[in-house]
């Protein structure tokens, strides 16, 4: 693992941790040339997982591109990033367990509406942030809608 810092490719390991139900490994590692500290994930190698998207093309899963999606329309709503990363880490294996005994694809929109499902049980301003993006809202009884719905169920 390089150096973020200074490229050295020699660290130790300084601790470990259990993330997004074990699921994956957090280490903090510091550099033995500049000591500079350092978070690193580790995470099993899935199989190749293809998105198909509105528009009929397909690419490739990429965890860290839906990551970045939750966090831009919602970060600011979580008190940490671990949080946004345990989201990430439910949908990742939901997707995989659906589709690894069958079909290597998966429609862009089911994405969405487990990242919704989510977002339902850990906070609501979050799910209804995430909403307008994902579903592109266009007005305010759009949002109206979505409100009611949470209200109601």
């Amino acid at each position: 693992m390089k150096c973020p810092k200074c490229q050295t490719i020699t660290s130790k390991v300084v601790e470990s941790r259990d993330v997004a139900d074990g699921d994956s490994i957090r280490r903090r590692r510091e550099c033995l040339k500049c000591d500079y500290r350092y978070t690193t994930y580790e995470r099993i190698e899935r199989p190749n997982l293809a998105v198909v998207k509105k528009d009929g093309k397909r690419e490739l899963f990429d965890r860290d591109k839906l990551l970045a999606a939750i966090h831009r329309s919602v970060g600011k709503y979580f008190q940490s990033e671990l949080e946004i990363e345990t989201i990430v880490a439910r949908v990742e294996e939901e997707l995989y367990g659906r589709y690894s005994q069958g079909s290597q694809e998966v429609v862009s929109s089911e994405i969405g509406d487990l990242v919704l499902e989510q977002l339902a049980g850990c906070n609501k301003v979050a799910y209804v942030r995430f909403a307008s993006v994902y579903k592109d809202f266009r007005s305010l009884d759009e949002f109206e809608n979505v409100l009611r719905q949470l209200k109601t169920g």
